[in-house]
């Protein structure tokens, strides 16, 4: 019987780049689920995205500015809803690989749910 002995992986043209980029996708996905605000230039928007999948959204928490745009994508094989408690916003049914998109346009902390999943929930923060 021939005997193989397993080599470790060369790093090639970007490989590595690449493997790292998703062992920090991967960590990020096991860890705490909150995103911030990207520091930008003062007047500019920025666009925040929330996956929805797997019966949740990710991030359950998002800190944003007011003027950002935030768009949430259902990857889900049935639709949800991106429902805030206060009713500042409502985005109705979402599809099934559709996105619905939220401006913030006013500071304070937003509590929302899926109408159809109540037991999803997540909160907007808009500074």
């Amino acid at each position: 019987m021939l005997s193989h002995r397993l080599q470790p992986p060369r790093c090639l043209s970007g490989a590595c780049t690449i493997a790292f980029a998703c062992a920090l996708s991967l960590a990020g996905a096991l860890g705490p689920s909150v995103a911030a605000a990207p520091r930008t230039k003062p007047g500019s928007a920025q666009t925040h995205t929330v996956t929805i999948e797997g019966m949740r959204f990710n991030p359950q928490t998002l800190v944003v500015r007011r003027g950002d745009r935030v768009m949430w994508i259902n990857k889900d094989l049935f639709p949800h809803t991106a429902t805030a408690a206060s009713k500042a916003f409502d985005s109705r049914s979402i599809a099934p690989n559709t996105s619905w998109t939220y401006v913030a346009r006013k500071p304070g902390d937003y509590d929302y749910t899926c109408t159809f999943h109540p037991t999803m929930k997540g909160k907007l923060t808009v500074r």
